[in-house]
């Protein structure tokens, strides 16, 4: 791991670089590539407060910190522990990922399947299909318009910047849109 010093308003010691540089050393262990990954460290003194600030770039992700105390040192310390706890949570979502936890729910259904199935003879029943959490982008009635328009969807769900509502557009059979504005 590449770790870079930039110091402000004071003169560092070679025994404050070596203490950080042992310190951030730990890190490795979250990181899956620790010979491409970098660290910047920028310390700065101003009157009583000893700031510490951190910039970690490792495994495509960027990491950044910042902590102030009256000792170098102790700063130094708690913005590792800061940093620490990102790359902790990183590396746990990306061990439930590959395991299939997480924000998405468990469903048989095979993406882009249909999702009517025909069992035995009998009328063909719906079947939900979970999917992962959905954010509506907020935009105004004419721009969702627009947006459905341009795709080949049946309907479009959108925060209506103007009610401040989340709405449902969609296109009828003569080519119009209608809108769904559900007051609950």
């Amino acid at each position: 791991m590449e770790v870079v010093f930039n110091f402000k308003n004071f003169e560092a010691s070679n025994h404050l670089k070596e203490y950080a540089q042992t310190r951030f050393e730990k890190l490795d262990k979250y990181i899956r590539n620790p010979e491409a990954a970098q660290v910047q460290i920028n310390l700065e003194v101003e009157k009583f407060r000893q700031i510490a600030e951190v910039i970690l770039t490792a495994d495509e992700n960027k990491i950044s910190a910042q902590e102030e105390t009256e000792d170098m040192y102790a700063t130094i310390d708690q913005v590792l522990d800061k940093v620490e706890a990102q790359l902790r949570k990183l590396r746990d979502k990306e061990k439930d990922r590959r395991r299939g936890k997480g924000n998405r729910a468990f469903t048989s259904a095979e993406p882009g399947g249909p999702l009517f199935s025909d069992q035995s003879g009998e009328k063909e029943q719906p079947r939900i299909v979970p999917t992962e959490m959905y954010e509506p982008k907020p935009m105004d009635e004419e721009e969702a318009a627009i947006r459905l328009q341009k795709s080949d969807d049946d309907f479009l769900v959108f925060f209506n910047a103007g009610t401040n509502r989340v709405n449902v557009i969609y296109r009828l059979k003569n080519g119009d849109f209608g809108l769904i504005d559900p007051r609950i």
